[in-house]
């Protein structure tokens, strides 16, 4: 019995590791999305400031969280395998949720999660306590009062709704001053971010900065002393309460100290808001793994904890030792610490799920336009035209000289970015030094603000703020906030109810059960990463070329990529419209119901994807020569028109024959279906010489391709009227046929879209 319960220690030791591996990738986001936006630094830069703070807040933690202790149960009314049970469903849940959140490239909250899950897993056994009538040492009945700490649970919900509201506004409220005072062309460290090279003062240009400097980085060394270092070995209590007695001065006297150092800096030319936001990136880093460390590791040690106390004290009986010793406190090893910093680092340098985290982020703050990752939606776009008609009347109330003035502030045209940044090094500081302030308010006021809610909020609020969601891109930037906010509390009912069942199933289905469940959390966590895997590894050739052609200076260039990219979508569009149309009319010829249904959901994600790359090549011609992309455009949207016609007559087809084969109706009769799949190697050998073409950007081949398809149209239009008068004569299953009759008209239509994008493409690229 002992060695089964090692060995669950072990394993959700073993699960601590990959939750650490995990929560970092999920959570990097919170201190490396300002300064890879902003580009302040190389990459790898970066990572070493934010490894060096993961690693020192990681070994200056005092590393376990009394929550997992007694926050959320009191172990006293619980025994040891009730305790077992729990903190196995917690660990299991966790790292499926988290590795699901980070694999769809989406921040979550690591102390909603662990906070939920063991309210539910808590919650189950209490349930099942009371239910048995349970009773304290008195004798008195016990109450889910009792066995339950709801108050830590309560205060993190408030907590999401307090940061994600005042995050976000205050986001907004302070960029939007910080561009007013700075605008978005400055002089820092003797050069300028005017395009046209003008050089502001460098008295007013360093005394701006220097000032701005000044409070940021007070704000960050206090955010590092009362939250990233408030429970680390290091703050002793006659330092906390030193510094509590001291709030104002330390404030204050830093302020006027730091401001007179940064304008000196600034005046030699030094780059003072570069180490802004390095600074504020340790500290960030610092703080989430000093304090949320313990989300990764609280549990399974706790776990440990409570194994050697029953291997000692318990007797062998599982069942009825109360873990009483969990009433305390504890403080864990430096080892454990130092390992748990190493793992962390490590995760942070190799994951890349930590950059497609960070790539969401960003993506939904960046200045510029660019690859939208999400669709609108119908709230995304009832609050733009709500904002839109505000916005309108509050500026029909601004006198003109002044909002003509503001508007002059707000001009990202005016100036030069580095290059591939998002953002510029003002809004940079500014996510960094609020956020760092908002979580040290949240901490005073003992409100637990959650890293990833604030640094979240606290970004886009900046972004709306510094205008970077144009008409074009709003409602898609919306989208995407109330997607990655829904995610967040989704994490919260979907941790808590998964926890609950997991934590009944243990209890009621023993070890088996236990093992069971290790068995299928460890599948899922390989099949997961698997299609993670395979996800990156098909991403489409485009992205590489989108991304050049944002960044490339040369019109010239970017024509030639926007070429290649227009090339390279088509390509993959035909290879995706000649293999679906194979396999649904095979589908239908063979009768098999779930690939039919399987293409249905590939040609709505297709059109999904054509809509995407529409918008993405759409900001392309906005970036090349304006005559030529007048002159090109009607060409373009030939081709793209044409393309989505090709999807649509895929879904023509696939709609009628999924309804045919799932009602059982009679197949089509087997000497029209070897006519017809002559006729569809025709048109799927056209499609790939369609590709060729592509490949090429030989005239000659897209003129044979249309040349040919017009005949083999010809052809068809013949079999359709034999078809026809087959069926006239009453020879034929009515039902099937016309369903076959369908697939022949839409061929048909598949070829002449086949022919409209050939003629545009070739005129597109001449």
């Amino acid at each position: 019995m002992n060695t089964f319960f090692l060995g669950i220690v072990i394993f959700l030791i073993v699960l601590a590791i990959f939750d650490l591996v995990v929560g970092v990738s999920n959570d990097a986001v919170n201190f490396l999305n300002s300064a890879i936006g902003a580009k302040v630094a190389k990459f790898k830069t970066i990572l070493v400031i934010a490894a060096i703070g993961v690693f020192a807040g990681a070994a200056l933690s005092n590393g376990m969280m009394d929550v997992a202790r007694h926050g959320i149960m009191t172990p006293m009314y619980f025994s040891f395998y009730d305790v077992m049970c729990v903190f196995l469903a917690v660990m299991v849940t966790d790292v499926i949720l988290l590795d699901i959140f980070n694999t769809l490239g989406m921040p979550t909250s690591t102390t909603v999660s662990m906070v939920f899950e063991l309210l539910g897993g808590a919650f189950a056994i209490a349930l099942l306590k009371i239910i048995g009538g349970a009773t304290a040492a008195d004798g008195t009945l016990l109450t889910l009062g009792d066995l339950l700490n709801t108050e830590k649970a309560l205060s993190v919900i408030l907590g999401i709704f307090l940061s994600v509201g005042i995050a976000f506004v205050l986001g907004t409220l302070v960029q939007w001053i910080a561009r007013l005072v700075f605008t978005f062309t400055y002089r820092v460290n003797g050069k300028t971010t005017d395009a046209s090279g003008n050089m502001g003062g460098l008295t007013s240009s360093s005394l701006k900065i220097g000032i701005f400097a000044g409070i940021a980085v007070t704000s960050i060394i206090w955010f590092l002393l009362i939250n990233g270092l408030k429970n680390s070995t290091l703050m002793t209590p006659e330092l906390k309460e030193t510094v509590n007695q001291n709030t104002w001065y330390i404030i204050c006297g830093g302020i006027v100290l730091f401001s007179v150092l940064m304008t000196v800096l600034s005046a030699l030319r030094l780059p003072v808001l570069k180490f802004v936001v390095l600074l504020g990136t340790f500290a960030l880093a610092m703080a989430f793994a000093g304090n949320d460390l313990v989300n990764f590791v609280g549990v399974p040690l706790t776990g440990l904890e409570a194994y050697r106390d029953y291997t000692v004290n318990g007797g062998g009986n599982s069942d009825g030792f109360m873990m009483t010793s969990l009433m305390e406190s504890a403080k864990t090893p430096m080892l454990y610490l130092v390992l748990a910093g190493v793992v962390m680092v490590l995760s942070l340098v190799f994951s890349k799920k930590a950059q497609g985290v960070v790539k969401t982020s960003v993506d939904l703050s960046r200045r510029d336009e660019g690859d939208e990752m999400f669709g609108s939606s119908g709230v995304a776009r009832v609050l733009v035209r709500s904002t839109t008609k505000f916005a309108g009347r509050v500026a029909s109330i601004i006198p003109a000289p002044v909002g003509k003035w503001i508007d002059s502030r707000f001009n990202p045209d005016a100036s030069i970015l580095e290059e591939g940044a998002a953002f510029d090094h003002i809004r940079a500081s500014v996510n960094l030094v609020l956020a760092g302030l908002l979580v040290a308010v949240g901490t005073s006021l003992k409100l637990p603000l959650s890293t990833t809610y604030v640094t979240f909020m606290v970004a886009m609020g900046a972004s709306l703020a510094d205008r970077a969601w144009s008409r074009e891109s709003a409602v898609f930037r919306i989208t995407g906030v109330l997607s990655v906010i829904g995610g967040w509390f989704i994490t919260a009912g979907a941790a808590f109810i998964m926890c609950y069942l997991i934590t009944n199933l243990m209890f009621f289905g023993k070890f088996v059960a236990m093992l069971i469940a290790v068995v299928v959390a460890v599948t899922l966590l390989i099949r997961s990463n698997i299609a993670y895997s395979k996800k990156k590894s098909s991403e489409r050739a485009n992205d590489v070329i989108f991304r050049k052609l944002l960044r490339e200076p040369d019109e010239n260039l970017r024509w030639e990529l926007l070429c290649k990219h227009v090339s390279v979508s088509e390509d993959l569009h035909l290879r995706f419209v000649a293999e679906t149309y194979e396999e649904v009319t095979d589908a239908f010829f063979r009768e098999e119901y779930r690939r039919l249904k399987r293409a249905a959901l590939e040609i709505e994600e297709e059109r999904n994807d054509l809509k995407r790359e529409r918008r993405r090549e759409i900001v392309g011609l906005r970036k090349v020569n304006p005559i030529l992309a007048m002159e090109r455009n009607t060409w373009y949207f030939l081709v793209t028109n044409s393309v989505e016609q090709m999807i649509y007559c895929l879904k023509r087809i696939n709609d009628p024959c999924r309804e045919h084969v799932g009602n059982s109706f009679l197949p089509a009769e087997g000497n029209y279906v070897t006519s017809f799949r002559n006729y569809r190697g025709e048109i799927l050998r056209l499609f790939h010489r369609a590709q060729e073409f592509l490949a090429s950007g030989n005239a000659a081949v897209a003129g044979a391709v249309r040349a040919d398809a017009m005949t083999l149209q010809a052809s068809l239009s013949a079999y359709r009227k034999t078809i026809i008068d087959d069926i006239q004569r009453g020879q034929l299953n009515i039902e099937t046929m016309t369903v076959f009759l369908l697939i022949v008209q839409e061929s048909q239509e598949l070829l002449s879209a086949l022919r409209h994008m050939m003629r545009g493409m070739v005129k597109f690229q001449e």
